[in-house]
């Protein structure tokens, strides 16, 4: 091990190990939100030492002012997007929002900091067509004989629970038995910050969950898992952004699309068959209005788009 991995360490141990049992035991944030809030802490040391010069381990977060802030961020913008800076903002200033309440640090230095404006950018989603060429990967597989069908109505589950009930991929592959209603037509869920909301399945993501169940499962206690892989070991995170890339190959979809463009697009259909913006709001479980209102700019900017594909006059 050489010096510089036991300074990374030091300040690993000290600052980001209590910082991530926080975030990840109270505040209850998904591994791939862990690994992104723990990569702008490391590159922000990075920078705060070589600002600092030779012998500035273990002050990498004192004397920290919003002046120090500011250069970091003017230095920042030459070589990182303006979205991952704002990442890279928002992680440092819940870091040190964190350290304030346990007393070690006295200022959050972001505090009124100004960041580069966002271009704005409206959330991807799949069209209904689309979105049913993808539902109908599995039973193509099972027809084809390239997949068997505990892993053809595995996925098929999966899919169907982030756009049937608009479940972030956390909450889909922590979902226990437990979590749903008798009928299996609602399933409680605990999201982000602990707040648990119920999701309806619908009629469809219902059935072919009973029928994995009935068929498929081999353990349905309480604290048993839904998704599981071969071996009947809870399904990760991972597999299932692997799994819908198989399934967006076959379809002729992008392959940039993410378990969460199912989330946005079981959103945007919403909206687009009438439904209250507030009530999508419950459903998605977010704590701000205003997160749930990108979804009507993508509404609207469907509207326009086939109002000037139809109208002659557009």
């Amino acid at each position: 091990m050489g010096a510089d991995d036991e300074n990374a360490e030091a300040w690993v141990r000290e600052w980001w190990a209590p910082f991530g049992d926080y975030l990840a035991l109270e505040r209850r944030y998904s591994p791939y939100t862990l690994r992104n809030y723990r990569q702008a802490l490391e590159d922000f040391v990075r920078w705060r030492r070589e600002a600092l010069g030779e012998g500035s381990e273990g002050r990498e977060f004192t004397g920290l002012t919003p002046r120090v802030m500011r250069d970091f961020v003017i230095e920042a913008q030459g070589r990182m997007g303006r979205r991952t800076l704002h990442n890279h903002a928002s992680a440092l200033r819940a870091f040190f929002k964190y350290w304030m309440r346990q007393g070690r640090v006295q200022k959050n230095p972001l505090l009124g900091l100004a960041l580069p404006k966002l271009e704005k950018r409206l959330p991807q989603f799949l069209t209904e067509k689309q979105m049913k060429e993808l539902l109908d990967g599995p039973r193509r597989l099972i027809e084809n004989g390239t997949a068997s069908p505990f892993i053809a109505w595995r996925d098929r589950l999966a899919m169907e629970l982030l756009y049937g009930a608009g479940l972030r991929v956390s909450e889909l592959t922590g979902l226990n038995y437990g979590n749903l209603e008798a009928d299996g037509a609602i399933a409680r869920v605990l999201g982000k910050g602990k707040k648990e909301r119920l999701c309806p399945l619908g009629k469809v993501a219902a059935a072919v969950l009973a029928k994995w169940r009935r068929e498929f499962a081999r353990d349905t206690g309480p604290d048993a898992p839904v998704l599981v892989d071969a071996s009947h070991r809870r399904l990760g995170d991972r597999s299932v952004q692997l799994m819908l890339k198989r399934y967006l190959t076959l379809a002729g979809l992008p392959l940039d699309l993410t378990p969460h463009k199912l989330r946005h697009s079981y959103a945007t259909h919403l909206l687009n068959a009438g439904a209250d913006l507030r009530l999508v709001q419950e459903l998605l479980g977010h704590a701000s209005l205003n997160t749930t209102q990108v979804y009507t700019h993508v509404t609207v900017a469907r509207l326009k788009e086939v109002y000037n594909k139809a109208h002659p006059r557009a």
